[in-house]
């Protein structure tokens, strides 16, 4: 008798990103992470688009759980969307999920036409101001 091999988990993109609970609460800190895989397509030609963002925010009560943000990711893989757009909708669901103090997405996307396209945008919580940089000797 043969042993079957275990079937492979599925896995499927998800708009559902997944949080916990802010471990200090208390003390303004910087999560930053680098997602080098991001793709989506050119609304115009249908071509993939490729980009690495580069995630960063300051959580108050919520931080993103990094598999569901994965999956989340995922999901732009075979839609249509301009550069501007695609990053300033992943910030805005983002921002809706955990409402951090503030988040900073930079999504820079691989040459097309010879053309870089970097793109930036921010969302600070009304009111927050980051503490003033400490210069060490």
């Amino acid at each position: 008798m043969s042993a079957t091999p275990a079937s492979p988990l599925k896995r499927a993109p998800s708009s559902e990103l997944q949080t916990f609970a802010n471990p200090a609460p208390d003390r303004d800190y910087t999560i930053r992470m680098t997602l080098p895989e991001f793709t989506c397509l050119c609304p115009m030609t249908g071509q993939p688009d490729f980009a690495t963002l580069d995630l960063e925010y300051v959580p108050d009560k919520l931080c993103v759980e990094l598999k569901s943000l994965k999956l989340y990711i995922w999901s732009f893989r075979d839609r249509g969307a301009f550069h501007e757009a695609v990053t300033n909708e992943i910030l805005d669901h983002l921002a809706a999920a955990i409402a951090p103090r503030f988040m900073r997405l930079t999504a820079k996307f691989n040459v097309r036409g010879g053309i870089y396209t970097t793109v930036v945008a921010e969302r600070r919580l009304p009111g927050w101001q980051p503490a003033p940089p400490v210069a060490l000797p």
